[in-house]
């Protein structure tokens, strides 16, 4: 259970220095809701720019001179994202502290806001329990199965390429026969024409 808790919670802390892009990517699975909350310390004059994007180009998110706020977004396939962060000041870059950028994203099980499911469908606090623990292991069996895919078709594309490999192995060594074979019959043709054997 750990490593799944682990993979699903993403923080991290660092300084955007002025007039810079900076991006963080990660590969989400198909149908995972993905939350993020972000705090950008600003105290300079600097605007700052968040863009979220999958690997095609789509923007899932856009905030043009964002400080703080909240994301939220459900995959459609499993694909890489990108959260990038763009820096801008009418300054310059002289004399102008780095911005310290906060980002909290949590995708899966982690994501979900159990306190509001059980609001609304009026949940017990073992229900709302329970009902985690049936995500969380709807979640596990999820990429138990997607792992044995990945599995099947590594080893579909390792079979084919021992296959392959094979193939290419007789037909080097037919080659190399034939090429042996073709080679002591023209040394002896050549030899008997220079009446050098008989």
């Amino acid at each position: 259970l750990l490593p799944v808790l682990i993979e699903s919670v993403f923080s991290i802390s660092f300084f955007l220095p002025v007039n810079s892009r900076k991006c963080l990517r990660e590969e989400i699975h198909k149908d995972v809701l993905v939350t993020g909350e972000y705090d950008i310390n600003d105290e300079t004059n600097t605007k700052t720019n968040l863009k979220i994007t999958d690997s095609s180009g789509h923007i899932l998110y856009s905030k043009e001179d964002a400080t703080k706020g909240k994301f939220a977004f459900t995959t459609e396939d499993y694909d890489m994202f990108e959260v990038c962060y763009e820096s801008k000041s009418p300054m310059g870059t002289g004399r102008v502290p780095d911005q310290l950028v906060n980002l909290d994203m949590k995708h899966g099980v982690e994501a979900k806001n159990y306190e509001e499911i059980a609001k609304v469908e009026k949940l017990k606090p073992l229900e709302v329990e329970l009902r985690r623990l049936e995500d969380l292991s709807e979640s596990i069996v999820n990429d138990f199965a997607y792992m044995k895919r990945r599995e099947e078709e590594m080893r579909d594309t390792n079979e084919s390429t021992n296959t392959r490999v094979l193939y290419f192995s007789i037909f080097s060594m037919c080659c190399l026969i034939g090429l042996a074979t073709w080679q002591v019959f023209y040394l002896r043709r050549f030899f008997k024409a220079k009446k050098l054997i008989e």
